[in-house]
C-alpha cells in the first residue's frame, strides 16, 4: 500500500479557556487517513469539531489552544514544521477553503490584486503576464469572466465572493484540498460546476479532497468515503454507500432522517398550508423595480475611450406577497436575489420603481419613518458572523431591537431575549445570553440572527439564506420552529434561497431569478412538477437530491 498522503492520529483540540472553565475537548481522540487522490466527507452538526478538525491540521488555531496527537502530510509532522515551511506547506502542498470568504478578502485589493499576490509569494519565477494568464484561467474554471479582475470583494456579491476563495486555493495545485463549507452559499448550478471541477482536477492531479459539510446529499454524490463527526468525536465512518444505507450510529440515522425530511414530497396532491391569495390584497408590492450600478473605467481605461459598463442587479421586478405565505425567492449567486431584498427594505434606495409595504410606498418615506417601518420588516442576513456586533454579547445583539425601537425596559427586554433563545434552541439561555458571537459556532451564530430578527414580532421577515450554514438536523428544527411561528405570531417570510429542496419543503410559491428579472413564478408544486422556463430547468436538473435506500 502507498505511504498516506495526509495522516491524523489520535487528534485532541481544546480551545483557549477562560479562568475556572473546565477543559473542553472541540476535536476529541479523531484518527483517519487520506490516500493520493481520495476524496472523504466530514459531516456533523454546526459547533461539533468538524471545521476545527481542519484548522488543526493546518496549525490555523489560535496560540494557547492545547493540541494532543499527531498530523503528518506525506510522513512529516506538521506540527514540527518551521515558520518557513509552514508557509509553504499551506497554499502548496494543502490549500483551505474557508465557509466566510469576507473574512478572508481583503476589501482594499481588487479580485486581480488578490490572485496575483498569492501567485507571487508563492511562484515568483512566473513573469507578470504568465501569472496574469493562470489566474484569468483559474477564476475562468469557477465562471469568474475577466471583465471583473478589477473588481473589490463588496462588488461582489456572497457567492461569487466564494469562488474568489476556491479559485485562490486552486492557484497552486495543491495536493490536498480541506474545503470547509466551499459551497454554503452557491446556489446548486455552480455548485454542481465546482464540484465537478475539483472532483475533476482531484482526480487528474491525484489530489486528495476533505470536503467538510452539512449537505449529505452533496457528500453522497462527490465522495467515496464519509465521516460522521459529534460533540468532537467521530462517531461513524466507512464507505458513503454503506454509511447512508446502513448507518450504524443513531447519530447518523437521525442526520438522514432529517435530509430526507426536507426532501420529502407530499403525494396527495393537496396543498391545505396554502393561504387563499385570490381575495387578501398584498402585504407587499413590488412594481417595476430597478436597481443599476455603473462601474467606471480607471485612469488607464479612460485613456483608452473605456466607456462605463452598467450592472442591472434588479431589473424591473413586479412582485406580489400575501398575509400568511412564504415565498420562496432561488435563482444563482449573482443574481439579483440580496440586492432585492435590501432594496425592499431601503437598505439601498432603488434606481426606479415602487416598494409598497402595508399600502406605503416606501421609496417616498424620510430615512426616520423607513427606520421605523422597519420593526415590522425585519431580516435574517445570509453571514451571521458579519451582522453581530462582536462586542457585544448575544443577549445584547438580540435585544438591542427592543431598545432601539422602544418596546421594552431593559429588565423586560432581558426576559424576551431568554424566551427567544430557547425558541431558537440555544439552551440553557442563561449560559448563551452571556456569551459573545465569538464563542459560537457558525450555525449557532446564524440562531441569534434569526432571534434578532424575530424579536420585534415582524409581519414579515425576509429571510436571505437564513439556514445556508446549518447541518440538516439543526436545519430542520429550524425550519418547523419557523413554520411554528410562523402560525404563532401571523408572519409572512420571504425566502431567499439556492437550496430547491428547501423551498419545496417551505414555500407556498416560488419565484425563479436570473439575470436581475424573474424568469418564472407559481405555486411550489407546479414549479417543481412542470418547470416552464430552460432556467428553472437547469435548476432543478443541477440539484442533489438524497436517495432513499
Amino acid at each position: 500500500m502507498s505511504e498516506a498522503l495526509f495522516c491524523i492520529e489520535n487528534l485532541r483540540v481544546a480551545y483557549p479557556q477562560r479562568s475556572g472553565e473546565e477543559l473542553r475537548w472541540a476535536v476529541d481522540d479523531v484518527s483517519f487517513t487520506l490516500q493520493p487522490g481520495e476524496r472523504m466527507g466530514l459531516v456533523g452538526e454546526s459547533g461539533c469539531g468538524k471545521s476545527t478538525l481542519g484548522r488543526a491540521a493546518m496549525r490555523l488555531l489560535p496560540p494557547s489552544s492545547r493540541v494532543d496527537g499527531r498530523v503528518t502530510f506525506q510522513g512529516q509532522s506538521v506540527f514540527d514544521l518551521t515558520l518557513p515551511q509552514l508557509r509553504k506547506f499551506r497554499g502548496e502542498a494543502v490549500a483551505l477553503i474557508f465557509q466566510d470568504p469576507m473574512t478572508r478578502l481583503d476589501p482594499l485589493m481588487t479580485i486581480g490584486k488578490h490572485c496575483l499576490e498569492t501567485l507571487q509569494a508563492h511562484s515568483p519565477e512566473l513573469s507578470a503576464k504568465e501569472a496574469k494568464e493562470k489566474a484569468l484561467a483559474t477564476l475562468e474554471k469557477v465562471k469568474i469572466p475577466a471583465s471583473r479582475w478589477n473588481q473589490y470583494p463588496h462588488e461582489f456579491s456572497g457567492g461569487m465572493r466564494q469562488r474568489v476563495a476556491i479559485a485562490l486555493a486552486l492557484l497552486l495545485n495543491p495536493k490536498l484540498i480541506v474545503a470547509d463549507e466551499p459551497t454554503t452559499s452557491l446556489d446548486v448550478t455552480v455548485s454542481a460546476q465546482i464540484l465537478q471541477e475539483l472532483t475533476r482536477l482531484c482526480a487528474e492531479e491525484n489530489m486528495a479532497l476533505l470536503l467538510i459539510s452539512h449537505d449529505l446529499a452533496m457528500v453522497a454524490e462527490y465522495c467515496g468515503r464519509i465521516g460522521v463527526m459529534y460533540n468532537g468525536k467521530m462517531v461513524e465512518m466507512g464507505a458513503t454507500t454503506s454509511v447512508f444505507g446502513n448507518p450504524q450510529h443513531e447519530y447518523t440515522r437521525s442526520l438522514l432522517q432529517a435530509a430526507l425530511h426536507i426532501q420529502a414530497v407530499d403525494e396527495s396532491g393537496e396543498d391545505n398550508s396554502q393561504p387563499t391569495l385570490d381575495s387578501q390584497s398584498p402585504l407587499l408590492r413590488v412594481t417595476e423595480l430597478q436597481q443599476h450600478y455603473t462601474i467606471e473605467p480607471n485612469l488607464i481605461e479612460r485613456l483608452f475611450k473605456a466607456e462605463s459598463q452598467t450592472i442591472k442587479a434588479v431589473d424591473g421586478i413586479n412582485l406580489e406577497l400575501f398575509p400568511g405565505e412564504i415565498l420562496g425567492l432561488v435563482g444563482e449567486s449573482g443574481c439579483g436575489k440580496s440586492t432585492l431584498s435590501r432594496t425592499i427594505l431601503q437598505l439601498i434606495r432603488p434606481t426606479s420603481g415602487k416598494v409598497e409595504f402595508l399600502g406605503q410606498d416606501l421609496t417616498k418615506l424620510s430615512r426616520q419613518e423607513i427606520r421605523s417601518s422597519r420593526r415590522q420588516m425585519q431580516m435574517v442576513f445570509q453571514d451571521p458572523h458579519a451582522c453581530l456586533n462582536p462586542a457585544m454579547t448575544v443577549g445584547q445583539s438580540i435585544g438591542d431591537p427592543l431598545l432601539i425601537h422602544n418596546l421594552a425596559d431593559a429588565a423586560k427586554a432581558k426576559e424576551e431575549v431568554l424566551w427567544m433563545l430557547q425558541k431558537v434552541g440555544l439552551t440553557p439561555p442563561e449560559v448563551y445570553y452571556q456569551r459573545f458571537p465569538s464563542d459560537l459556532s457558525g450555525g449557532q451564530q446564524q440562531r441569534v440572527a434569526i432571534a434578532r430578527a424575530l424579536i420585534t414580532r415582524p409581519k414579515l421577515l425576509i429571510c436571505d439564506e437564513p439556514v445556508s450554514m446549518l447541518d440538516a438536523s439543526v436545519q430542520s428544527q429550524v425550519l418547523d420552529l419557523m413554520l411554528q411561528l410562523k402560525a404563532e405570531f401571523e408572519l409572512t417570510y420571504l425566502f431567499i434561497t439556492h437550496d430547491l429542496w428547501l423551498a419545496r419543503f417551505l414555500c407556498d410559491r416560488i419565484a425563479v431569478m436570473n439575470g436581475g428579472k424573474i424568469v418564472e413564478l407559481g405555486p411550489t408544486k407546479q414549479i417543481f412538477a412542470n418547470p416552464q422556463h430552460p432556467y428553472t430547468q437547469t435548476l432543478l436538473a443541477a440539484a442533489p437530491l438524497l436517495a432513499r435506500t
